[in-house]
């Protein structure tokens, strides 16, 4: 086990290096002077050059790009052009509303769709699996913002059961924090929730047809118990695949919901920064998220070898 968790943890920062070179290279070939735009159009070229001597950008792209990195791997991921604060206090504070946005939804998605894969799987071809699959393929078809102005419509316009968006912050206590989650939680969970049955009922439906299943079946247990006990377990790595993917995209992924609930989070800040100019935040956030990105993986990976122990020796 260890050393293929070391195997793949080589193989994943390697990749980490290559996202680095690309997302630098990325923002550094978008037009337009940060510093220019900063001081406007009017500003004097001495202005403009000091400024860009004050950000940093009058180095060349070799050295910006060491500069960059080496402060990522101390942690210090350099000074906003916009807000004049670390990025690191910048990411810090919207960390703490993404990060629980993204668990939240995760975890609702899971609630929802294992258990209704299973439903679906145990009931495969009658009305019930039929309405299921129904659901789900509207669920993947309507984008998550459409569902998200549905909730506020509902349950914050004409129910005014909470709000229609902002973040009152966790000192507000734990309850109003999670409240003011649950319905972006929600639109983001639909859609996923949709995918990850989908998956579940397939995979389950092909272990189904194993021989292991039909010695259990042969030996007196009902469809539904074969599948509780022998068939779930076995169905899991590709459902855990679609976890680790669905993780990574509900915290990277989620910057439409956070502007139309108005959440304080890291894709609203990479919004905010992409308009502004801001490219060392866009930088910065990026690579973080690519390094949560590869860092789920990696458990994901881990998972996998624990799940299926003939991982471990390939």
């Amino acid at each position: 086990m260890l050393r293929y968790a070391l195997t793949r943890l080589l193989s994943l920062s390697l990749s980490l290096v290559a996202a680095s070179l690309a997302i630098f290279a990325a923002i550094e070939v978008i037009p337009g002077d940060p510093a220019a735009y900063m001081l406007g159009l009017n500003a004097a070229p001495e202005t403009v050059a000091a400024l860009r001597d004050e950000l940093g950008l009058s180095g060349t792209l070799w050295t910006r790009y060491l500069d960059w990195i080496s402060g990522l791997a101390t942690g210090d991921m350099g000074l906003s052009y916009t807000y004049r604060v670390p990025v690191a206090d910048l990411v810090t504070e919207r960390l703490a509303v993404s990060l629980p946005l993204a668990a939240y939804a995760l975890a609702l998605s899971t609630a929802i769709a294992l258990p209704v894969g299973l439903w679906a799987a145990a009931r495969r071809g009658r009305a019930a699996d039929l309405g299921i699959m129904a659901a789900t393929q509207l669920g993947i078809a309507v984008p998550n913002f459409w569902f998200a102005m549905l909730l506020v419509l509902v349950f914050a316009v004409k129910l005014r059961w909470v709000s229609a968006g902002g973040f009152p912050g966790w000192e507000a206590g734990l309850g109003h924090g999670l409240k003011a989650l649950t319905l972006p939680a929600v639109a983001l969970a639909l859609p996923q929730a949709a995918i990850l049955a989908r998956v579940m009922r397939s995979a389950l439906i092909e272990t189904l047809g194993q021989d292991y299943i039909r010695s259990a079946r042969a030996k007196g247990l009902s469809r539904a118990q074969a599948l509780r006990r022998h068939a779930f377990r076995n169905a899991l790595i590709p459902v855990l695949t679609i976890l680790g993917l669905q993780f990574s995209f509900l915290l990277a992924g989620a910057i439409i919901i956070e502007n139309v609930f108005f959440l304080p989070g890291l894709g609203r800040l990479i919004f905010q920064a992409i308009t502004q100019r801001d490219l060392i935040v866009v930088e910065s956030v990026v690579m973080l998220l690519v390094f949560a990105v590869i860092l789920v993986t990696f458990l994901v990976d881990l998972a996998y070898a624990a799940v299926d122990p003939r991982l471990r020796r390939r």
